[in-house]
């Protein structure tokens, strides 16, 4: 039988959201229903607000969380009722040809309900990232439900099922960062804070943070950042070749998604050097670079999505580390809030007065 919950939906285009009555149907076959406890505010939930994804208004926001598994579909056996889990949006299929190649933290074809949640009125909704977790209860695939240590505060353990991860795996994962690496991370929102994070835990030498407000520098230092440079006062690129011998970084992690900021780290990288896009750029964007120079100085050009991340793999590992207390997650949440202010949490991360709001239900 359905039920009935309160969610955050955005109606339109850049109008306000709003807490409404949401339905809930009960689990089709490979579905879940999650009691949701903490949802993260991520920077992606404004973007879908915006119109900046699609225009398949109205949404149901929200997609950084955890929770507690209330009820299974048929054939369900990987989750069941009781479990804690982080939901994710990388729910792999095992099929596509990325998966077949041993590869599934590229899946193709990651999975989502096939059933739809709807407002009183029948309107059917749109989940963020096909998740929809700014809600008392969310209907999700049950690939999409990660199990993870109960013990783990909820508004920690919600925040790697998308900025945290992205960021910790675009350092671990895609730029492969070592023993002795340089590092530049260009942005220090969640996600820039987070590869600091990765990057420091991958056993880099030198964790340069780059961004124009002194108040998130201060932050990355916090988060393991050895050097700050305010690329409002001093040029970027200059300032990363000053800091590794006049040769560049190793690896520069751009975490804004902005063309300028991405050519600060495609000139800002060692020969050779690896270029990490993590921040997510807007559909109208583009991108000029001389090809001679994309073809002299070598080295990898990487987009990170979601960290490349594998879930199965990842979550339980870093909520073990943080456990373990060699990580700090609990550092990235600024403050806890009710769904009704979410609307005041998105202006508070336009002018970077957060690292992450975080509903709780």
């Amino acid at each position: 039988m359905s039920q009935q919950v309160q969610g955050v939906i955005a109606p339109g285009k850049n109008q306000p959201v709003r807490v409404e009555t949401i339905v809930v149907p009960d689990p089709g076959p490979g579905e879940a229903v999650v009691k949701i406890q903490a949802c993260g505010v991520c920077h992606t939930d404004l973007h879908y607000k915006q119109g900046g994804i699609n225009d398949d208004f109205p949404f149901l926001l929200g997609h950084e969380a955890s929770g507690i598994v209330e009820s299974v579909g048929e054939g369900v056996t990987d989750v069941a009722p009781g479990d804690f889990v982080i939901l994710n949006w990388r729910a792999v299929c095992g099929s596509c040809r990325a998966c077949l190649r041993g590869r599934p933290q590229y899946c193709f074809n990651t999975h989502n309900a096939q059933q739809k949640m709807t407002l009183l009125d029948g309107t059917e909704l749109s989940p963020a990232l096909g998740i929809g977790a700014f809600a008392e209860k969310t209907l999700v695939a049950a690939g999409q439900c990660t199990k993870v240590d109960p013990a783990v505060s909820p508004a920690v353990a919600g925040l790697l099922g998308c900025g945290v991860m992205a960021g910790i795996g675009a350092a671990i994962n895609t730029g492969n960062v070592g023993r002795g690496d340089s590092v530049a991370v260009i942005g220090c929102g969640g996600v820039g804070d987070a590869a600091v994070v990765g990057a420091r835990l991958a056993g880099a030498a030198k964790i340069i943070a780059v961004d124009i407000d002194d108040r998130k520098l201060a932050t990355a230092r916090t988060m393991g950042a050895t050097h700050t440079v305010n690329s409002r006062s001093q040029d970027a690129v200059e300032a990363i070749r000053e800091l590794t011998g006049g040769n560049g970084a190793d690896v520069v992690i751009e975490a804004v998604g902005h063309p300028e900021t991405y050519k600060q780290a495609f000139y800002a990288r060692d020969l050779a050097g690896t270029v990490v896009l993590v921040g997510v750029p807007t559909p109208d964007m583009t991108l000029e670079l001389p090809l001679l120079d994309v073809f002299g100085r070598g080295g990898a050009l990487k987009s990170s999505w979601y960290g490349d991340c594998l879930p199965s793999r990842d979550f339980p590992m870093l909520v073990d580390l943080h456990q373990q207390g060699r990580i700090d997650l609990g550092a990235f949440v600024t403050e806890t809030i009710a769904p009704d202010e979410v609307e005041q949490a998105f202006a508070r991360m336009h002018e970077g007065d957060v690292l992450r709001s975080v509903v709780e239900f």
